[in-house]
This record gives structure tokens, C-alpha cells and sequence, in this order.
């Protein structure tokens, strides 16, 4: 029988998170301020405390797991490795289908991954609260579950479409602890000032993450927390793609092909890094490797954004970073896939792919949950909105091995379950689901709005 199952044992939890600064052919280029010049540690640390901020500038290659995040990590970690041989079957692909699934964590989603640490980063620095956004929910659930692992209150912006779309992902924040707020709120000037546009504003993670930044930069004792983009971000989701490729290893298998969703890029990263990282080791596997970054055609920011310095947030808050962009206030459409929502990409994900070392896609709203429901009809897990993306490009790539025979070995990150996002399946079961490609003028004059440097 064929071992569908990979389980590491608790004694294999990473004891370092992999940086992939150290790696780079070329330095990250700095965050900057809104004179053009770079900015400097003591502004950072109004947002960040200062174990986050090293991490976030370390160029060190590994970065030690400090013993009270594993013990966390623990609680769900290592996650399986799964091969999806029912879906080869349903194909009828001679490629093999593994993914890692993210879903059995507290959350059920990845976001954990980073949240216990920057919790406890925060605890240790004598921070007395912690405020942050979210957008499908899965990173504000994440880190109200961290707050209450290290006793930290947590306050949290959930974008308006999102909070209205997803009540049970509130009330799991809710159950943790957390404070929800709908985002635009009148709480904040960010808040206002877009409610003053559009009273019926649907919100955004830009907007979101405008509000939270205002309130902690106004708020002795509070810092912000982010769920994705950042290099610390990523550094923490490294756990992902260090123990699938312990699990490859046991099996003597080796990925053709990586896919993975990808909004703010954490997600892609912390599956995808660790491979890149054995290719700048040397490894001629990984050499040959192909890592695609997933993104929903309504937000195309990879695929149709410009790689420039922008905000990351929606307001300019937020330092100047170097990341591809459709535009710090580019209003996305209330898809479901609500955590792909974000105008820009990762600066860390952005140079590799404006240097060419990973490819990205996008695809459409009805297609990718299309996916998802083949996947779950062949494998029994029912995903994410988000974790459909990743699907569909891997089912799409199965198939092209169908009609040439190859036999690659393909890995998907299955980033979470979608048991809180039956409203959405239930629009596509019932035909209501529309596809959006965000219009290309609309895209250049979001654009047209970039912050001017240099």
C-alpha cells in the first residue's frame, strides 16, 4: 500500500527558523521613510518591539526557535505531509500530488506558525497588548489564540466584508479573547477619513492594517503585530517547508513543483524558502525546482503590479518598502478568498520574483474554488478559500502532465481548513459565484498614485 502519510515525531519540530536574507544573490533592499531616506531602528521600534526587529533586519541564516515557542508549536506540530492519491486517481495524472496540511493547528489554518512567536517576542519585551488586522480572519483567530498562550490582550481590525462574510471566525477571536472591530471603524482617522468617501467602504487589509498602526503609534504600551509580508513573518513560516522537506526525505522524494497561495507572501514563503535555500546550497534538485506563487486574478499584484516602493499600508503609516504594488489604495472586490486581499507582495517574495527565481499566477474566483471541491470530494478536507489557489494551479499542472505523460512530483501547501467558509462554497454550489478581473485602468490608476522617491 502506498504510504499516503508522512508524520515526523515531536522531537523533529525545527530548533531554527531558515532566513533567506543570508542567501540572496542581491541585499533587501531597506524599508524607507517618506523623505526617500532609509529608516532607522528607532522608528521601527514605535511599531515593533526590539526581538521582533531583529529578526526582521537579521541576515543570519538560521535564527534559533526560542524552547517556549516549540513547546506551543507543539501543540499541532509537525504537521502531516500528505500524498493526494485519490486525486492523482480522479485526474488520472501519472504526476504525484503531496501537500503539507496546515489545517490541523489551533486556527486551522498556518498563521499560528507566526503568531505564538511574535506573542511571545512581545511578552519578553514587556509589551502590555497587541494590535493587529486581519482579513479572512485566520491571522486575527491566530494571534488571539497566541495572546492567550502568553497572556496578552489582543485587539484586532477585521476588514468589513470579511467580518460580515465570516462570522464564526470572529467568534472564534472572540472565544480566545480578542476584540474585533469591523474595519473602516470611526475609531481612527483612517477609519474616518475613508467612511467619509464611501460610507459603504468594504474595507481592505491596507485600510485595516492603517487603523491598527494608527492606534499603536497613539497607544503607550500597545505594538502591532503583522500576519504576513514582513521578513519576520516568513522567517517563522519556514517550519512549514524545514519539516516537509524532512518528510521528502523519508520517503526519497523531492518536489518538481512548489505551489502556493500568496497575498501578503508568508504563505508561499514558508513552504517555498527552505528549497530555495537547498538550492543555494548546491543541491541540484532544487536547482531545477519550480516555485509558483498563486494569487486571485481580482488582485493581481505579482502578475499585473509594478515592483516599486509603496506603503504597505493603506494610509502611509507604514515605512516605504520595495515590493511589487498595485497601488497602496487599490480597493480589491470582496472575494472570498479574503487573506489574498493586499495590494502588495512580500519585499522578500517581490525581489525573487523580479529576479526571476519563482513564477507566480493568477487565477479566477470560480475556478479555484472549482478546486477545492474536487479536492475535498477526492481527499475529504474541505480548504480554504485562500488554500483553493494553490489547488487549482497544482490541479492544472496535473493535467498538463496528463496530456504529456511526465510523471513530476508536485507539493502544494494546503494552508488551512475552510470549515468557517461554508458561505462561500455554498455561493459556488448554488451558482452564485462570479469571477472578477480587476480592470486594467483601474490597476493604472491606483498605480498612478505611488509614493514618489528618489
Amino acid at each position: 500500500m502506498t504510504q499516503t502519510r508522512i508524520i515526523l515525531d515531536e522531537s523533529e519540530i525545527p530548533t531554527h527558523w531558515y532566513n533567506i536574507a543570508a542567501d540572496l544573490n542581491n541585499p533587501p533592499a531597506p524599508p524607507l521613510g517618506p523623505d526617500g531616506k532609509p529608516v532607522g531602528p528607532e522608528q521601527m521600534l514605535a511599531i515593533f518591539p526590539g526581538p521582533v526587529l531583529e529578526q526582521e533586519m537579521s541576515v543570519e541564516r538560521w535564527i534559533p526557535i526560542p524552547d517556549e515557542v516549540r513547546k506551543v508549536y507543539a501543540l499541532w506540530r509537525p504537521s502531516p505531509l500528505c500524498r493526494a492519491e485519490r486525486l492523482e486517481q480522479m485526474l488520472g495524472t501519472p504526476a504525484k500530488i503531496f501537500y503539507k496540511y496546515e489545517g490541523v493547528s489551533p486556527a486551522g489554518s498556518h498563521k499560528p506558525n507566526s503568531a505564538v512567536p511574535q506573542a511571545y517576542l512581545n511578552k519578553i519585551a514587556g509589551t502590555k497588548r497587541l494590535v493587529t488586522e486581519t482579513g479572512a480572519g485566520q491571522w486575527g483567530s491566530s494571534l488571539s489564540f497566541a495572546g492567550q498562550m502568553f497572556g496578552l490582550p489582543v485587539r484586532i481590525y477585521m476588514v468589513k466584508v470579511s467580518y460580515d462574510q465570516k462570522p464564526y471566525r470572529r467568534l472564534m477571536m472572540q472565544t480566545w479573547g480578542g476584540e474585533v472591530l469591523a474595519s473602516p471603524t470611526n475609531l481612527t482617522k483612517s477609519g474616518r477619513d475613508a467612511l467619509a468617501q464611501d460610507p459603504n467602504n468594504p474595507g481592505s487589509l491596507g485600510l485595516a492594517i492603517s487603523e491598527a498602526v494608527e492606534e499603536v503609534v497613539n497607544t503607550p504600551g500597545s505594538k502591532y503585530a503583522l500576519g504576513s509580508v514582513l521578513n519576520h513573518v516568513i522567517l517563522h513560516q519556514t517550519v512549514v517547508g524545514l519539516e516537509a522537506k524532512k518528510q521528502f526525505e523519508k520517503i526519497g522524494e523531492y518536489p518538481d513543483m512548489i505551489f502556493a497561495p500568496c497575498g501578503g507572501g508568508s504563505n508561499f514563503g514558508g513552504v517555498a524558502f527552505p528549497f530555495l535555500g537547498d538550492a543555494a546550497a548546491g543541491d541540484k534538485r532544487a536547482q531545477k525546482i519550480r516555485m509558483v506563487a498563486v494569487e486571485p486574478a481580482s488582485c493581481p499584484t505579482l502578475t499585473k503590479g509594478v515592483y516599486a516602493y509603496d506603503y504597505g499600508d493603506a494610509t502611509g503609516f507604514t515605512p516605504l518598502m520595495q515590493m511589487y504594488t498595485l497601488g497602496h489604495d487599490f480597493m480589491p472586490p470582496g472575494i472570498h478568498a479574503g487573506g489574498l486581499r493586499y495590494h502588495g507582495a512580500s519585499p522578500l517574495v517581490s525581489q525573487l520574483y523580479h529576479e526571476k527565481l519563482i513564477e507566480a499566477v493568477a487565477v479566477p474566483q470560480v475556478a479555484t474554488f472549482e478546486a477545492g471541491v474536487m479536492f475535498a470530494r477526492a481527499e475529504g478536507i474541505i480548504p480554504a478559500p485562500e488554500s483553493c489557489h494553490g489547488i487549482r494551479a497544482c490541479i492544472d499542472e496535473a493535467l498538463r502532465c496528463k496530456a504529456s505523460g511526465e510523471p513530476k512530483t508536485l507539493f502544494f501547501n494546503l494552508s488551512g481548513h475552510g470549515h468557517f467558509d461554508m458561505a462561500s462554497f455554498e455561493s459556488y454550489l448554488g451558482g452564485k459565484l462570479e469571477d472578477f478581473a480587476y480592470p486594467d485602468e483601474a490597476i493604472k490608476a491606483s498605480i498612478a498614485h505611488l509614493p514618489k522617491v528618489g
